[in-house]
């Protein structure tokens, strides 16, 4: 599985753990509602302040993010 689609897979999946809405995570980090549903489809990517403010209102360190991907792009070229 491609990184953009990695990323976007884990992305949704912390949103929706921590029970917020694409406009409400949008809120939270300062960024447009479109273009978190744009990283959670894989059409965009991230730059290290949106992973920093997308961490941030999740609650989560980035590096964490960063290790999760990494965990889903291992796991998806194994199978």
């Amino acid at each position: 599985m491609a990184i953009e689609l990695s990323f976007a897979k884990i992305l949704k999946t912390l949103r929706i753990n921590n029970k917020l809405s694409q406009e409400e995570l949008a809120f939270r980090s300062n960024l447009d509602r479109t273009y978190i549903s744009m990283l959670e489809r894989g059409i965009h990517q991230p730059t290290i302040s949106t992973l920093f403010a997308l961490s941030k209102a999740l609650n989560i360190k980035a590096s964490v993010i960063i290790q999760l991907v990494e965990l889903e792009c291992e796991n998806k070229n194994e199978s």
